[in-house]
């Protein structure tokens, strides 16, 4: 039967989020049902909800942050039992027989990834909501399991800011010995410094206020360098293996390419658009470097952060807020006034 859902969301561009109630699917045999206990808030949540990609759908429940406790499982799940732990992402489901898919990257489906919310079920093409909300229903293929003793609360993030940082570390074979950049200290900038510091990376910190060295180090920094400081920036040429840019809006990555060793790579994790200023291909054609970009992680690496960062003890520096003050979480998120990560309570949530 389907069930009803009491959650948050904006019904339309221009409108505060506010409470809505609508129907969750029943559940098929394969599905897990989720009582979400904890929502981290992303910067796309607020882009989506606005509508600054263009390409929302309202109304629009997000979250893909999703922390919660297992309520029941199809007749045909294997992975979870009812009062498991267990969270969701940024996906819900793939075509899963693409080759993204079948290498265990789903994130990159050639025929595009379900998100969340703000997708469309592939089966029953109704819409998707995600996790500010009371409950939420997805396939067991795309159920993380949550590491035992593990913050609930400081893990939420994981499922979006940490994995989109993971990926790339773990693509670019980051390790002992690896020397990493990371431009940008927020959401998805201190989880880098935290991850890439766990994986024996020396790890620098790049900023434009030096009132962060403090912060940076006890994130897991061990260099920071003024970005707006040319004898600093010219003191790390041919230094970095990997840049990992977390910065969402607009900004010159040309002063930051002669700081990236032979075959070293920039890689964007946080713009979404076109790149402006343009780039020169000077440095990377003398120096061979390249720009790429990264997209979240499949399932199989999601869980594998996860499990790494519960052996390590790592979840993310986080603010608990209560449902109502979700709008104003959005208007301080936009001042960067949060460290790092806003997650919001749902047993808060009420009509």
């Amino acid at each position: 039967m389907t069930m009803k859902v009491l959650g948050y969301a904006a019904q339309s561009a221009d409108v505060p989020l506010a409470p809505f109630e609508f129907m969750r699917r029943a559940p098929r045999p394969d599905d897990v049902v989720i009582e979400v206990m904890y929502c981290g808030v992303c910067h796309s949540d607020l882009h989506q909800a606005r509508n600054d990609w263009g390409f929302s759908q309202y109304p629009l429940v997000p979250g893909h942050e999703v922390v919660g406790r297992v309520a029941s499982v199809g007749s045909d799940v294997t992975k979870f039992k009812p009062g498991d732990y267990a969270g969701i992402g940024c996906m819900v489901d793939s075509c899963r027989i693409c080759h993204p898919c079948k290498e265990g990257l789903e994130q990159y489906c050639e025929e595009g990834n379900v998100q969340t919310y703000n997708g469309v079920d592939r089966h029953d093409h109704l819409p998707t909501y995600g996790g500010y909300s009371q409950a939420i229903v997805a396939s067991e293929d795309f159920v993380l399991k949550m590491p035992e003793g593990m913050d609930l609360k400081g893990a939420a993030p994981l499922l979006c800011a940490g994995i989109t940082t993971w990926s790339p570390l773990r693509h670019w074979n980051v390790g002992e010995g690896s020397n990493v950049a990371v431009i940008g200290l927020g959401g998805l900038g201190h989880m880098a410094l935290k991850l890439a510091n766990a994986m024996g990376a020396e790890v620098t910190l790049f900023t434009r206020s030096a009132s962060k060295e403090e912060d940076a180090r006890r994130l897991g920094a061990h260099h920071i360098v003024l970005s707006t400081d040319d004898e600093q920036m010219a003191s790390v040429r041919n230094q970095f293996d990997l840049i990992i840019d977390t910065v969402p809006y607009d900004h010159d990555i040309n002063p930051y390419m002669p700081t990236l060793t032979l075959d070293g790579t920039l890689v964007y994790v946080g713009l979404l658009g076109s790149i402006e200023p343009p780039v020169s291909t000077l440095p990377m054609i003398l120096g061979r470097r390249s720009v790429a970009g990264s997209c979240i992680g499949g399932i199989k690496e999601t869980q594998e952060m996860l499990d790494f960062c519960g052996e390590h003890g790592i979840v993310s520096d986080i603010e608990m807020i209560n449902m109502p003050d979700i709008n104003a979480a959005y208007e301080r998120m936009l001042k960067s006034d949060v460290k790092y990560r806003f997650v919001i309570d749902m047993a808060t949530l009420k009509a």
